[in-house]
């Protein structure tokens, strides 16, 4: 007899946890950065500033990302944690009305009173907490925050990112620079964007002229204000 469900199911959401810090870090670690040699390089200061320049964004860039993303996650874990805690406490002291609320959202979903109630018996029996959470709250395994896993991704994806702008503001002639590291910034935007669509199972397209405008804008805008007052110092 052939068993329908032998193949193994892999899902984009499954990644949804790391995906989204990991294409946030690298993004911001290229535009930033990018951005900043770009504005910097615009004023025609010497190299070495426009390298020490790049440079201090890599590192602060990325203790800032790991630091937001460690604050942010951990809100959203504590917020998670106390609406557990609750709900907990309510199946303790309110079990009748608990089940009542999971007979409600079955029935919300197309299954009748009958059908519903008597899966909310078997969820309440099996695993009353994880029911109310998955079903109630719309918390998982797969979409529970994890704070060091977000920060550690951030922070190692806006190196990667930053590191591309400042190693060809490294190399690039002095005349060359800007447009090199506007070139070599919006490539690797498009290559994130794409990279980041395949991984999460959506259109490339889209992602890629959405990551590659906002690069685009954030550099024009950061080379017209060290333009503007590269010529007001000089």
């Amino acid at each position: 007899m052939t068993r329908l469900h032998d193949h193994p199911e892999r899902h984009a959401v499954d990644r949804i946890g790391w995906l989204r810090a990991a294409v946030l870090g690298a993004n911001d670690g290229i535009v930033s950065t990018g951005s900043l040699i770009v504005g910097v390089a615009a004023s025609e200061p010497g190299r070495g500033a426009i390298l020490i320049a790049g440079l201090a964004a890599l590192f602060a860039g990325a203790m800032s990302m790991a630091a937001g993303e460690y604050v942010s996650v951990s809100s959203q874990a504590d917020t998670e944690r106390a609406d557990l805690a609750r709900e907990l406490s309510e199946l303790a002291t309110k079990p009748d009305a608990e089940r009542e609320e999971l007979i409600e959202i079955y029935q919300a979903r197309g299954v009748n009173r009958g059908t519903a109630e008597q899966v909310a018996d078997q969820m309440m029996t099996h695993d009353a907490l994880g029911a109310h959470a998955r079903d109630e709250l719309g918390l998982s395994e797969v979409l529970t925050a994890r704070p060091l896993q977000a920060a550690f991704t951030s922070a190692l994806t806006f190196t990667g990112g930053a590191a591309a702008p400042l190693a060809v503001a490294a190399i690039a002639s002095s005349k060359s620079l800007v447009p090199a590291v506007a070139a070599a910034s919006l490539l690797c935007l498009a290559i994130l964007g794409a990279l980041g669509a395949r991984a999460g199972g959506a259109p490339p397209m889209r992602s890629v002229l959405r990551v590659t405008f906002w690069g685009a804008l954030a550099m024009a805008v950061t080379f017209a204000v060290g333009r503007l007052f590269g010529a007001a110092v000089g």
